[in-house]
C-alpha cells in the first residue's frame, strides 16, 4: 500500500486521512467476490460425514436454485448458505447472513438466516431434538419462502450423482449481487 494514513488514534484522523481510506476500501471492496470464493472454496473435502463435501453442497444448492430459474441474489444467498460452517461450527446460518446483509433483500437475508432451523425439519428427530422448531416462526412473512428454500434446493442437495455446476458458472452473479451494497451503515459515504 503506497499511500495510507498518518494517524495514531483514530480520533485524530482528519478527512484527508478518510479520503485515503476510501480510496484503498473501494478498491479492497472490489476484490470481496474473489475473497468469498475462496473462503466457500475451503469446504472443499470437507465431508463432516455427509455424503458429499460442503463446497458441493453448496454449489449443488445453487445449481438447483439457479435450474429452477430463482434471480442472481436467490442464487447467491443458495451458493452462500452453509459459508459459515468453517467459522460458525454452532451458528453457521448467521455467519452467512452477516456476509450476505449488506447486499440481499430481507426476505433473502431471513431465509438465510434462519435455513438451519428449517433445515432441521428433516433430521432433527435423529439427533433428539425437535424437527418442529421451525413451528415458531409459523406466520412469520418469510416462513413458507424459508420452508420452500430447504425443501427445494438444501435438503436435497446431497447426492454426489446430481447436477453440480462449477464455480465459474456462478462468478458473474456472485460480483453482481455484491457489487451493490444498500443495507450498510455506509451507504451515504458510498454515494458520489
Amino acid at each position: 500500500m503506497a499511500n495510507h494514513a498518518n494517524f495514531v488514534r483514530m480520533q485524530d484522523s482528519t478527512q484527508q486521512d478518510w479520503q485515503v481510506i476510501g480510496a484503498e476500501f473501494m478498491q479492497f471492496s472490489k476484490a470481496l467476490p474473489e475473497r468469498v470464493i475462496r473462503h466457500l472454496q475451503i469446504l472443499q473435502g470437507d465431508y463432516g460425514g455427509f455424503p458429499i463435501d460442503r463446497y458441493t453442497h453448496s454449489l449443488q444448492t445453487a445449481t438447483r436454485a439457479w435450474r429452477d430459474g430463482r434471480d442472481d441474489e436467490y442464487v447467491v444467498c443458495a451458493l452462500l448458505h452453509d459459508i459459515g460452517d468453517t467459522l460458525g461450527s454452532f451458528n453457521h446460518p448467521d455467519i452467512a447472513a452477516a456476509i450476505l446483509k449488506p447486499f440481499v433483500a430481507e426476505e433473502n437475508l431471513w431465509m438465510v438466516q434462519h435455513h438451519g432451523i428449517f433445515q432441521g425439519h428433516y433430521f432433527f428427530h435423529h439427533i433428539g431434538m425437535d424437527r418442529d422448531m421451525r413451528e415458531q416462526f409459523r406466520g412469520h412473512a418469510h416462513f413458507d419462502r424459508t420452508a420452500e428454500f430447504c425443501e427445494l434446493y438444501d435438503n436435497p442437495a446431497f447426492d454426489a450423482n446430481a447436477e453440480t455446476l462449477p464455480i465459474s458458472e456462478f462468478e458473474p452473479m456472485l460480483g453482481r449481487v455484491l457489487a451493490r451494497p444498500r443495507n450498510t451503515i455506509y451507504k451515504v459515504a458510498l454515494q458520489d
